[in-house]
């Protein structure tokens, strides 16, 4: 039993961070450069990962699978996480790195990593994309607000930039899809075939072209300095939210797909998006991309020992 648990552990993470590694790698040997990962990133994002929740929302009986208490659970442990990370950030003498702090310590990679999961172990994301219509939004609307408020640029309007991200949240290309792909489930259409391939063939592409993409923007360069405030990071996101949340959501009756889409939002590694926001509101980024680096490589072996804890308790 303990070998089948530990092979099932293995066979859900390992193959997720070994599409990881490669990116790397051809990042590496020049296979990949930073402008095509970068429009590597903005193609996933805006066709694949869209097309791929689509095609399991669309095709997905909606009113069978919707669950208001997997999203409100989603929602309410989002916001414990981010009065958590506000109180770690307080401990931090630099007020300017605080915001990085806030939003490292909570924002999750939930559309790449936890698709990724969901769909290597059972095949389809519905769970993945119900726990995207609970966090998304959340993530970006009290990561502009944390980032405004503690940001170095104090000549930028902050109402601007709230408009801008509530701008932003509103086009986003995977809650979108998420909305299509519910209404298409709720009208009772069948989709025309030559639709439905089209789509699953992008879709197919969504994981493994994303975690390439998200290995070949790992760079080892940016681990500078902030030590102990990125571990002090990375023990929040990996360890401590998991240890918190997990518990209650197995009391409160989630298993399954449901249970690995909240471990992966709870203790999957910081999105790299994170950087972006973070030096589009002022700040250095050098702790965010340090938080990206760390609990990207950390995540590999927290993720594996979560999966093979649920699955020994047979929760999941």
């Amino acid at each position: 039993m303990f070998l089948e648990n530990l092979q099932f552990s293995f066979n859900a993470t390992v193959p997720v961070f070994l599409m990881m590694v490669f990116g790397w790698f051809c990042d590496k040997v020049g296979l990949l450069d930073e402008h095509t990962t970068s429009k590597l990133n903005k193609f996933t994002f805006k066709t694949t990962l869209p097309a791929l929740l689509f095609a399991d929302l669309s095709s997905a009986d909606f009113r069978k699978v919707w669950d208001t208490g997997f999203v409100l659970f989603c929602v309410g442990a989002t916001l414990v996480s981010v009065a958590l990370a506000v109180g770690y950030s307080m401990l931090h003498k630099d007020r300017a790195e605080r915001g990085e702090i806030i939003q490292a310590a909570y924002r999750s990679s939930a559309a790449v990593l936890g698709i990724a999961f969901v769909k290597n172990i059972y095949g389809e994301a519905t769970m993945a994309a119900l726990m995207i219509v609970g966090t998304v939004p959340l993530y970006n609307i009290i990561a502009v607000t944390a980032l405004s408020l503690t940001s170095p640029e104090k000549n930028k309007s902050r109402k601007a930039l709230l408009l801008d991200t509530l701008k932003g949240i509103a086009t986003n290309p995977i809650i979108i899809a998420i909305a299509l792909g519910i209404l298409w489930s709720l009208s009772g259409l069948n989709q025309p075939v030559i639709m439905s391939k089209s789509i699953g063939y992008l879709g197919n592409m969504a994981t493994p072209l994303s975690l390439i993409a998200l290995g070949a923007s790992f760079k080892t360069r940016e681990a500078k300095g902030k030590t102990a405030v990125t571990v002090g990071i990375a023990f929040m996101k990996l360890v401590l939210f998991c240890g918190i949340f997990l518990p209650l959501a197995i009391l409160a009756g989630f298993r399954g797909e449901k249970l690995i889409a909240i471990l992966v939002m709870l203790g999957s590694a910081t999105t790299g998006s994170c950087f972006v926001m973070a030096k589009n509101f002022g700040h250095r980024g050098t702790i965010t991309a340090f938080a990206v680096m760390l609990t990207t490589l950390c995540s590999a072996f927290t993720l594996t020992t979560w999966l093979f804890i649920l699955k020994t308790l047979n929760y999941i």
